[in-house]
């Protein structure tokens, strides 16, 4: 009973009603709108969950909070495969915790209806309390034995059947913890143990109750029965509680107080190696028939495959999460002027490491640049791709270089490395003091703007081929599109597999996205987390990232501009008059003689000293102490340096002046040349 993705369903289902027939044989139906994630329930089937009508708000998640974290991933694994392989039907049991009750057991059985594409867009169904049928859920259900119950062969092929949908070791252990899953063992407990470097370490047991003392971790050459089974690869079979008592003397007080009368301790062997032990304890039998011990045998050979291709699964998951957390930023830059949240998700139906990247890039001149990306397959060789662009995509911007170049030569550099896989990609470059963003778009989804009253819309931008195949196709060249960003307007970046699911358009994913993020709340991180969430549910087979960047509602600064050209007798004069007037404009005339002598020695340098004009820029800049700063670029690499002029020496003092009556200057690289900046502190009142 988890969620589905969200799509605009082609009808509202009726409300559900009380069907007689049901009630009267305590059965609640259901619907459930995948399209729209909402499911009516009757008063019974809502009793079942111990939620009253007017409690009910319509939302599947409210009644899975009533049901505990296993049995929640076992349902939705349930679910997952019937809509997967296009099954009419599903059922499984579960637990409910009802409200001063405790917990209880449930089954629901549910149809699944599909539309002329084949998706499954809504599921009609029952579901009723199975307590009585089961017993307590805090224990094995009680069950008959083996003996005039279900035959053990039965028992092996569904407990088959439930670890080949296990795909961690936790959801193995739980598949042994279930009584459902194991169906009918007709044992009294059972004991799982793992071995790890030389020891036997107890990762379930059920009932706990009935776990020796001091046996959670025992070295292997300790004498317990489970040890003996791993040491020697043989099953221990015993039939007999005066057995169990002349081979293991000291642990008979607590066995016996349990009335134990037989066991059987089989080891688990992966490639001829012990990974483990699984256990099962009898107060009701005194042997095993030759079928039955063939039998057990069989089910810890199935066990032992299911635990070790969980492993692998959980090793290479892990190897996959570590890679893919070491390749993405380990933090983002605070963005003055904007509030920024990222996401990153892994792919939950595959243990391969996905491409999916997001970056933020401190630029010059006080510009961010926002990225996200996804290079091509799910494997290391794509996150080591992914980790290349990324740090050369960083570089790039960080010379200067505009959109469009930023993106040419990474898709040069793309298209020379030796690999086959390409990249998609949105790179932004924003001005926040002014709200100016270009957008370059190379294969990728456009990115959504969320305006200040909620509402969704997609952003045009000029697309591209996509990362490595722009030079190999003779297109080179991508265009930039430029987007105003308001103040309280917030821009969506994000990679395909929040859109993207099989058998569902595209566009129809992207409505669905639209609609989340109008509808969503307001606070980014909150708004990420939800976005998150629904990827989550979903369990996708790809990878998610998503960059979310909202303007703040005050400007962040103000900024003018000028050119100061070599053959313009008056430019020089004029950018002084530029720098007087911003002083006097924006309130800090105090300092204003020496932000001019500083900005008149800057452009000299540029005029002397390079080929090209000198672009002046001064800047208002809020956050913490209040700064003025004069900006000149040139189109020079050279950078300046500062030396002692000597005694007749005419030049050299220069960056000594600039030193001296600056409070901070530095030198940036912009793409074919450079900017010297220098800031001054604006006094308070000013």
């Amino acid at each position: 009973m988890a969620d589905g993705g969200a799509r605009s369903s082609p009808q509202e289902p009726e409300p559900q009603r009380q069907v007689p027939i049901l009630a009267l044989n305590r059965l609640g139906s259901f619907h459930w709108d995948l399209d729209r994630r909402r499911m009516r329930m009757d008063a019974t089937g809502l009793a079942v969950f111990g939620i009253a009508e007017d409690e009910y708000d319509g939302r599947p998640g409210t009644l899975g909070a009533r049901i505990p974290p296993a049995d929640t991933r076992r349902i939705r694994d349930t679910i997952s495969t019937a809509f997967r392989g296009r099954a009419e039907s599903y059922g499984t049991y579960f637990r409910v915790l009802r409200p001063g009750e405790g917990l209880r057991w449930a089954h629901t059985h549910g149809f699944v209806r599909r539309d002329a594409q084949g998706r499954a867009r809504w599921v009609h169904g029952i579901v009723r309390d199975a307590t009585e049928e089961l017993g307590e859920p805090g224990r094995p259900p009680a069950r008959p034995a083996h003996r005039g119950g279900v035959p053990l062969g039965t028992v092996v092929q569904n407990a088959t059947t439930a670890l080949a949908r296990a795909r961690t070791v936790r959801d193995v252990v739980q598949v042994l913890r279930d009584a459902y899953d194991v169906e009918r063992l007709g044992s009294a407990s059972m004991v799982l143990g793992l071995v790890e470097g030389g020891r036997l370490h107890i990762v379930a047991a059920q009932p706990p109750s009935r776990l020796a003392p001091g046996s959670e971790v025992t070295r292997l050459d300790e004498r317990y029965p489970t040890n003996d089974a791993v040491r020697t690869l043989s099953p221990l079979f015993i039939e007999s509680p005066e057995e169990f008592k002349r081979t293991y003397p000291e642990l008979w007080d607590v066995f016996g107080a349990y009335g134990l009368t037989a066991a059987a301790y089989l080891p688990l062997i992966a490639q001829g190696r012990p990974i483990g032990v699984f256990a099962l304890h009898y107060h009701d039998r005194t042997a095993f028939s030759d079928e039955e011990r063939t039998l057990l045998i069989a089910l810890a050979s199935n066990i032992a495959q299911g635990l070790q291709r969980a492993m692998f699964f959980d090793q290479a998951t892990d190897l996959a999460q570590s890679l893919q957390e070491a390749m993405l930023p380990h933090s983002i830059p605070a963005v003055p002027g904007a509030d920024v949240a990222v996401r990153y998700r892994s792919a939950s139906l595959a243990r391969e490491i996905g491409g999916d990247w997001y970056d933020m890039i401190p630029l010059p001149r006080g510009r961010y640049g926002a990225v996200i990306g996804d290079v091509q397959g799910h494997d290391t060789h794509a996150a080591a791709v992914m980790g290349q662009l990324r740090i050369v995509l960083r570089a790039y911007a960080a010379e200067g270089h505009t959109p469009a170049t930023v993106l040419t030569r990474a898709s040069v550099f793309l298209n020379e490395l030796d690999t086959e896989r390409f990249a998609t990609c949105v790179y932004a470059e924003a001005d926040l003091s002014t709200g100016m963003v270009q957008l370059v778009r190379a294969g990728h989804l456009a990115p959504l703007l969320r305006l200040e009253d909620g509402t969704c819309r997609p952003v045009e931008v000029a697309g591209g081929l996509p990362l490595g195949h722009s030079e190999e196709f003779g297109r080179p060249e991508y265009d930039v599109t430029t987007l105003e960003l308001a103040p309280g307007q917030t821009l969506l970046m994000f990679t395909d597999g929040l859109v993207e699911r099989p058998g569902a358009d595209v566009d129809e994913g992207l409505a669905a996205l639209a609609a989340q993020v109008g509808a969503g709340p307001h606070d980014l991180d909150r708004l990420a987390d939800e976005l998150s969430s629904v990827v989550d549910e979903r369990e996708g087979e790809d990878d998610v990232a998503l960059l979310l960047l909202r303007r703040h509602a005050r400007q962040a600064g103000t900024r003018l501009r000028r050119e100061v050209a070599r053959d313009d007798p008056g430019a020089l004069s004029a950018a002084r008059q530029l720098i007087r007037a911003a002083g006097r404009a924006l309130g800090v005339e105090e300092r204003g003689d020496e932000m001019e002598l500083v900005a008149d020695e800057l452009i000299t340098n540029v005029l002397v000293h390079t080929e090209g004009p000198a672009t002046v820029t001064v800047r208002l800049q809020d956050g913490g102490a209040r700064r003025m700063r004069v900006e000149v670029e040139d189109s020079s690499s050279a950078l300046p340096r500062r030396r002692e002029a000597g005694e007749a020496g005419v030049s050299g003092r220069g960056l000594l002046l600039v030193d001296r009556l600056a409070d901070d200057w530095g030198v940036e690289a912009r793409g074919g040349g450079k900017c010297v900046w220098s800031e001054f502190i604006v006094p308070e009142g000013g």
